[in-house]
């Protein structure tokens, strides 16, 4: 499954990789309506920095280990899931500059869900209504991080 969320933000594409390089990015980007609890925080966007976090997935926790697979300073950084919900899991987030004072922001996630066939018939639409409610939050988070600090 191919899931990609792409928003144009009043900002630098330099002001919004920037955002994501915070040390508190991650936890900022954590919608308030997922119970997560973030067991090793990213400490850079470098490849091998890995991030663990026990999320609720229905009514049962699961442990969630990722590692930062790619990363071009100031473009994209990626991730692959090592452990968690999904069969196989790669997120990339590009940052595109659209001139001195907007960039587009990409989350370009390919996924598998567990369960092979089965997954895909009963799980494609649930994946995908959460991935686009968990998309758009951190969307607007981060914009509304980096264009408030672009109007500053």
């Amino acid at each position: 499954m191919k899931f990609v969320k792409e928003s144009v933000i009043a900002a630098s594409a330099e002001t919004v990789f920037a955002f994501h390089e915070r040390p508190d990015a991650f936890s900022l980007l954590q919608p308030p309506w997922q119970k997560s609890e973030i067991i090793q925080p990213p400490t850079s966007l470098a490849v091998g920095t890995k991030v663990i976090l026990r999320t609720k997935v229905g009514p049962l926790w699961q442990t969630i280990e990722a590692e930062h697979v790619a990363y071009e300073p100031g473009k994209m950084f990626a991730d692959r899931m090592n452990k968690g919900p999904f069969a196989s899991w790669l997120h990339r987030h590009v940052v595109t500059p659209r001139g001195p004072r907007a960039c587009t922001l990409t989350d370009d996630i390919e996924l598998e869900l567990p369960l092979g066939a089965l997954g895909r018939i009963f799980g494609e639409g649930f994946a995908r209504r959460e991935l686009t409610r968990l998309f758009a939050y951190r969307h607007e988070v981060t914009r509304a991080a980096c264009e408030e600090k672009t109007a500053s």
